[in-house]
């Protein structure tokens, strides 16, 4: 494999390497993502399990606890629209606990056909600060792009409301540093003090996201492909893809007075083999 990053400054490779060094991988709940995730997933990699409306919140907490069984450090995603209730709320900690899990990604989900009793992340955070969860860290998303069912202020808004009740930002795949960098100041100024995290994806090949989207159902893989556009656009261009362009352009700023970005987050889509070898590349790179 070719030499993925130079960095040059010394200050910024020791930043760099610390945060490639506490990356996490974010896997989807397939039947075949545990032996994967054990074939080629080291036991130091932070895990996150999505909450995928094809498969339900419930396959997301059966594969956490799998994992964690195996060693990892594993957080699953609580999403809005798939916690049924606070009932359903409660089976899922009390799931965690007993499976020694700290860790939890709190979301607001794409909407279903039933309604849940949660309209939203905050009012899902809300309620799980009502229950003994036990949880250490918990994340919450954010969109340096925006979203195109609400406007920018809204987001900004949300964010505040939910930022005591969680301790670090995942970011959604942004491919500008500058939208990202932007954006982070931005939080900062407004108040919002916590640890950003910024979603990159992995060294995925474009097979392999047409076979997650095929694994999704007719409906969900409509909205996955719709919302990796992007994405998928890079691998027709020449030299167009590669997350290593948003990660040195950010890696001069990590930990820097402005912002509050601490590291990233990779977006696997299941292609764990390359995404692991890049990661390998990269500390080797940086050592």
């Amino acid at each position: 494999m070719k030499r993925a990053l130079t960095v040059r400054d010394g200050a910024t490779r020791e930043s760099l390497k610390r945060a490639i060094n506490d990356l996490g991988f974010e896997v989807i709940p397939f039947k075949k993502t545990e032996q994967a995730v054990l074939d080629n997933v080291p036991k130091d990699v932070r895990l996150t399990v999505t909450a995928s409306p094809a498969k339900g919140q419930d396959a997301t907490i059966d594969l956490t606890i799998a994992l964690a069984g195996h060693g990892y450090s594993v957080a699953p995603h609580l999403s809005a629209q798939q916690v049924r209730d606070r009932a359903h709320l409660t089976d899922v900690v009390a799931r965690c606990r007993e499976a020694g899990i700290t860790d939890v990604f709190v979301v607001g989900g794409d909407p279903t056909d039933e309604p849940t009793g949660f309209k939203n992340a905050h009012e899902l955070l809300v309620a799980l600060h009502e229950l003994d969860h036990g949880f250490t860290d918990i994340g919450i998303g954010g969109h340096p792009e925006g979203h195109p069912s609400a406007p920018a202020e809204l987001l900004f808004q949300a964010l505040k409301d939910k930022a005591p009740l969680a301790n670090h930002i995942k970011t959604q795949i942004v491919f500008d540093p500058k939208v990202i960098l932007t954006w982070a100041r931005e939080l900062k100024n407004r108040g919002i003090d916590l640890p950003i995290h910024v979603g990159v994806p992995g060294a995925v090949h474009r097979q392999k996201l047409m076979r997650v989207s095929g694994g999704l159902g007719i409906g969900e893989s409509a909205k996955f492909l719709k919302k990796q556009q992007n994405l998928l656009w890079r691998f027709f261009i020449p030299g167009g893809y590669s997350p290593d362009k948003i990660i040195k352009g950010l890696a001069p700023h990590i930990g820097k007075p402005d912002n509050h970005l601490e590291g990233f987050h990779v977006f696997t889509f299941n292609d764990l083999a390359p995404t692991e070898a890049w990661r390998q590349q990269m500390l080797r790179d940086l050592a």
